[in-house]
């Protein structure tokens, strides 16, 4: 959901800034009201969640600068915890200890629509690699993978 202007809106269903957009909308699920927030350029929202009916429990409560702070806030909060997890998803690593020697590997995956590629990474102690391969997407990542792929003086994994 865009809008094609920049100027702020504060209308008691929809409040815009800059950045961000918040949509009090009809819950469809039961009688209630529910609010969506859009970042600017994305088509699906970033947080939707349930909204306050009004005095006369009919319609919506008003929006207004405290609420949509606080929706902002939580929008970023909500963004920022998903990017972390998909990093967390596409990056994995252990520190495995080889002959006296701490060796940190690290499996890197790169999403793509045409087809994800992966790259196995090893560094020393003073964080010099030591090898990089690339492996599929699929490669499982735990210490007994790493410790082989040392053992074996860092050929490529099958």
């Amino acid at each position: 959901m865009t809008l094609d202007t920049q100027d702020p809106i504060h209308e008691d269903r929809t409040w815009s800034d800059a950045q961000w957009t918040a949509r009090v909308i009809k819950n469809e699920d039961d009688d209630g009201w529910a609010v969506a927030m859009y970042l600017d350029g994305e088509s699906e929202p970033a947080l939707v969640g349930p909204w306050t009916m009004g005095r006369d429990k009919k319609n919506p409560k008003p929006l207004d600068t405290a609420a949509f702070n606080t929706l902002v806030k939580t929008a970023r909060e909500v963004i920022r915890r998903s990017e972390q997890q998909r990093h967390a998803e596409l990056n994995k690593n252990v520190t495995v200890t080889v002959a006296g020697r701490r060796i940190h590997v690290a499996l890197a995956i790169v999403p793509d629509e045409d087809g994800a590629t992966a790259t196995l990474c090893a560094r020393d102690e003073l964080d010099e690699e030591l090898a990089r391969v690339p492996v599929p997407p699929t490669f499982k990542l735990g210490v007994q993978s790493a410790q082989a792929w040392v053992e074996a003086n860092f050929e490529r994994p099958r």
